[in-house]
């Protein structure tokens, strides 16, 4: 059974290069392209891993992932902070926020799916 992604990221660009790669490895990729799509699929879907990118047209990323930390069907599961930003308040903001890590921007392509595995093998 494939594992299930949820990307919530409002790039078009980025949505397709991940989607490509991860479902190229056997993942399920659902997208959602602003914050509050993301909490909807978040809350009705079951996913084993969920990406937000941080900055999104509606609620930003740190949002995102703390309404989904207090959230029952999301608490435990494992999220990642996609971001560009890599100055390290930054990044402690995301794991402040409840993010399990993150993902720096650029992607890198062929690091994408061991990132993606190592964090769904935690749960």
């Amino acid at each position: 059974m494939s594992k299930k992604v949820l990307y919530i990221e409002d790039n078009i660009h980025n949505r397709i290069l991940v989607k490509r790669v991860l479902e190229a490895e056997g993942y399920q990729v659902m997208e959602a392209e602003n914050g509050s799509d993301g909490i909807t699929l978040a809350t009705n879907i079951s996913y084993d891993l969920i990406i937000v990118d941080i900055n999104l047209p509606d609620i930003d990323g740190y949002e995102v992932t703390k309404y989904l930390r207090n959230l029952p069907q999301t608490a435990k599961t494992p999220i990642l902070a996609m971001t560009a930003s890599v100055m390290q308040t930054d990044l402690e903001m995301t794991l402040t926020a409840g993010c399990d890590g993150y993902i720096r921007k650029p992607i890198d392509i062929d690091l994408l799916p061991q990132q993606i595995a190592e964090y769904i093998s935690r749960k």
